[in-house]
């Protein structure tokens, strides 16, 4: 898949919102559909680990079509960043995600993070990744 086409779609609101159907995401506030860029914000309403949750990120760099990182701005971290990373080799587009995040449950939250946190953001992005590569608006 080309790098711009696969940049472009991980920064679509609607993409996420597919891939995410699991969650029962929804943007409900700032960029609700299309695309994201940078200073602008979405506001998500999802489902995990059976909680109601809302998260508030904003995109705070972007270099088109080589990287952009989204950061909570409000919601249930104490900590999140994502920045999503895109290069090319003989195979193709590669997309590499790194999360720096910390939990917000006080002295317990590090327990939390290795236990339960970081293998749960991991199956999360895996999913999203794969639902991303096999999109039809990618081709």
């Amino acid at each position: 898949m080309p790098r711009e086409k696969l940049f472009d779609l991980a920064r679509s609101v609607d993409a996420h919102k597919d891939s995410m159907a699991r969650s029962r995401e929804e943007a409900v506030a700032g960029v609700t559909s299309g695309l994201i860029s940078l200073g602008q914000e979405v506001t998500w309403r999802a489902w995990h680990f059976g909680v109601p949750l809302r998260m508030t990120s904003r995109i705070t760099e972007m270099e088109a079509p080589v990287f952009f990182v989204d950061e909570q701005a409000k919601g249930p971290f104490r900590r999140f960043r994502h920045a999503h990373e895109f290069s090319e080799d003989s195979d193709g587009t590669v997309m590499v995600d790194r999360i720096e995040f910390e939990a917000p449950f006080g002295p317990t939250g590090r327990l939390v993070e290795k236990l339960v946190l970081t293998r749960y953001l991991h199956k999360l992005i895996e999913q999203h990744n794969q639902h991303l590569t096999a999109d039809p608006r990618a081709r």
